[in-house]
């Protein structure tokens, strides 16, 4: 039983809200054919063949984490697309490295980002932007912003395989400090949407709903998490 959180619970309908830690670091990601050349792109640093390599995959794919991994071995900063203006780029490139996450969000300002990659191209700085599509999908106007996307260095992480989704889901399950063992990792696998982000979502929910019902991690449980998810949303 899981005493020490029992203790420590409040009211059910706070459970949702407890926070965790999710590891991030280079031994905590789980690599595989999906991913695996994507981790290649971002071990060539700094001899990528262009100063802004774009990393491309679908939410929850693992883009933030090999973003983040990068981070640190550069020591450079981060900031979202939505984030960026013209006048704040000079400070963004003051360690030579820079991630932007999430392009090309809900209004890019592509003055910005133009200035951005002209001005790394002449420092010498490396850019690593996480975006869901491609950047020759972006709808850029810009004509010289396009230009420069379409240089880019470009890799992509594909969707998750039955190997990877596992190695995630008992992550995820260790991260929350919930013990499972091998017939519900399988249980879930049989049954769950094909999506890293589906499994977050999940293991979530199965942690909340273990808090609220003071229960272990059971099939039952995670049976009922599964059937709620799968009805339809009224309205």
């Amino acid at each position: 039983m899981r005493s020490a959180r029992g203790d420590a619970m409040i009211e059910s309908q706070l459970a949702f809200n407890l926070p965790h830690a999710e590891a991030s670091g280079r031994d905590d990601f789980l690599v595989c054919d999906a991913n695996r050349s994507a981790l290649a792109a971002i071990d060539r640093w700094p001899d990528w063949p262009n100063p802004v390599l774009v990393l491309t995959g679908p939410a929850g794919c693992g883009k933030s984490h090999l973003a983040e991994i990068w981070r640190r071995d550069s020591g450079g900063q981060r900031i979202a697309a939505q984030g960026l203006r013209v006048e704040r780029v000079p400070a963004l490139l003051e360690r030579n490295t820079l991630v932007v996450e999430d392009a090309p969000g809900p209004s890019l300002n592509e003055r910005a980002m133009f200035h951005l990659i002209n001005l790394a191209r002449e420092t010498r700085s490396h850019v690593l932007i996480t975006s869901r599509r491609d950047p020759s999908r972006w709808g850029v106007r810009l004509p010289d912003l396009a230009s420069r996307l379409r240089a880019a260095y470009v890799a992509a992480i594909g969707g998750p395989d039955d190997e990877l989704l596992r190695g995630v889901l008992i992550k995820l399950f260790a991260d929350r400090q919930l013990p499972v063992d091998e017939t519900a990792i399988a249980f879930i696998l049989q049954r769950m949407h094909r999506s890293l982000g589906e499994a977050r979502e999940l293991v979530a929910e199965i942690d909340s709903r273990s808090l609220s019902e003071k229960s272990e991690v059971t099939r039952n449980l995670i049976a009922r998490v599964l059937a709620r998810r799968e009805q339809p949303e009224e309205g």
